[in-house]
């Protein structure tokens, strides 16, 4: 085994230990990344803009030494900021984000930028800018997204860690697919990542795509808001208190998830049942789903058509059709289509809902469903190019348990339990109520340690080839 697989089977906390007791060098951290990504991202395309030189010495911190990437939805000063879109492709951030300066003191090192789908609308990282990403497991397949360039680069062993963001489940989709484990922080947990705000935005939680809890625990540590309300602080241990559990796997359009992801579910159920806690399967919430995927829809189209009018007001040519891809503009059509009460009544069907979801898990400690109601589905099935209405429709189908918990601001989160032997992982999803993150970090310490999941590595990671 060469020292590039050695140093990419370690998680960050790992890495940031060798620095610190000598064995290893920033530099060394930062030219084995390098290494591997100049080894395996022509192939995976999860990277989409290399920092080829550390912007500076590592701080010392407990991270220091670690490279890591940022998502392409959040700026770093000196990097291309394209999220994704032709619209931005020249785009070079220059300013750096309340989140960044955190990340930075930290210790952790910014290796580039990684793949996302355009301005982070759709679960899969495929761009008419940056092309396919594809996921290690399964070339053919989908590395799903929208932040599915992170998951890529963290299942292949080319960064121990990434930064991701989840608006709908971007963060979480990615990493079960991929054979991670993706947290998603409370609303307002984390100090802002980005600049501006909108509906859509508001919904948004960052953190990162990790291979072992510790690694995301202490990200969260880092990241946190600590000017009001208690902090998480760096969460260490498995949770050993008896949970209840409220279960349910039909989707929030009525549907059964399918059979190999069924399977995954009961493996897990099964598993926290032998773990001591309290599971009851219970009906799913109920209300007007239909209603809550078009504001959902909506409210992402406002978001663009918000993006569009800001490009217009700094410029003299308005935003061209060939600049955004044509998923993206039918959003924001939709959107301007309907009148000026659209959002208001966008916000009433969020409102409804997450009262329905509150009634439906009040009493318990946590819900589990699966983390997608289908397998990760082939390249090419959720392209931007498809038509807005069949992409809806095969959205519908497969993501129909992860949106509910960012409207509602619950942190919720992809636990890499389940590995069939002939397809891309299957993660199983769980969530607490608003403020219980340390709660759920404390579960997936005792599933780690009950159903290790480390040395799982794809096919087409630097582990499994070198």
């Amino acid at each position: 085994m060469t020292d590039l697989a050695a140093l990419a089977r370690l998680d960050g906390m790992a890495l940031a230990e060798l620095c610190a007791r000598g064995e290893v060098s920033p530099e060394e951290l930062f030219d084995a990344c390098m290494a591997r990504i100049d080894a395996l991202n022509p192939l995976l395309r999860a990277v989409v803009t290399v920092a080829r030189e550390p912007s500076g010495p590592a701080k010392s911190g407990p991270f220091s030494g670690v490279p890591f990437l940022v998502k392409d939805s959040t700026p770093w000063p000196g990097l291309r900021w394209s999220m994704g879109s032709r619209l931005f492709a020249a785009n070079l951030a220059q300013r750096q984000t309340p989140y960044g300066r955190r990340l930075e003191e930290s210790g952790l090192v910014c290796a580039g930028k990684s793949a996302m789908a355009e301005l982070g609308l759709l679960f899969s990282t495929e761009t008419l800018l940056e092309g396919v990403t594809h996921n290690p497991w399964n070339l053919a397949c989908s590395a799903t997204g929208s932040s599915g360039g992170s998951a890529v680069a963290v299942a292949a062993g080319l960064v121990p860690l990434a930064h991701a963001n989840d608006g709908g489940g971007s963060l979480r989709v990615p990493a079960s697919a991929c054979g991670l484990f993706g947290f998603k922080p409370s609303r307002g947990r984390t100090v802002p990542a980005s600049f501006g705000s909108s509906d859509f935005g508001d919904m948004t939680s960052d953190h990162c795509i990790s291979r072992s809890v510790r690694d995301s625990a202490l990200f969260l540590s880092i990241t946190e808001d600590r000017s009001g309300g208690a902090p998480v602080g760096f969460v260490r241990e498995p949770f050993t208190r008896k949970l209840r559990i409220a279960a349910w796997t039909r989707t929030s359009m009525g549907m059964e998830p399918e059979p190999a992801v069924r399977r995954a579910y009961d493996e897990a159920l099964a598993l926290l049942t032998g773990l001591g806690h309290i599971v009851e399967p219970i009906a799913s919430p109920s209300f007007d789903s239909p209603a809550l995927g078009d504001a959902f829809l909506l409210v992402a189209g406002a978001a663009v058509a918000g993006i569009v009018d800001t490009v217009d007001q700094t410029r003299d040519l308005p935003v061209q059709r060939d600049e955004l891809e044509p998923y993206t503009w039918a959003l924001a059509d939709a959107f301007l289509a309907r009148g000026a009460d659209a959002l208001p009544r966008a916000r009433a069907t969020f409102a409804q809902a997450v009262h329905a979801y509150q009634e439906a898990t009040r009493g318990y400690d946590v819900v589990l469903t699966p983390v997608l109601a289908t397998e990760p589905w082939r390249l090419g099935h959720l392209s931007p190019v498809l038509g807005r209405e069949e992409l809806a429709r095969r959205t519908a189908r497969a993501i129909g348990y992860t949106p509910l918990h960012n409207i509602a601001g619950c942190p919720a989160m992809s636990v890499p339990l389940h590995f069939p032997e002939d397809g891309p992982p299957i993660g199983t999803h769980f969530a607490a109520a608003p403020g219980a993150d340390a709660l759920l970090l404390g579960l997936a310490y005792q599933l780690e340690e009950a159903r290790p999941w480390k040395d799982r590595w794809a096919p087409y990671s630097i582990p499994a080839l070198f």
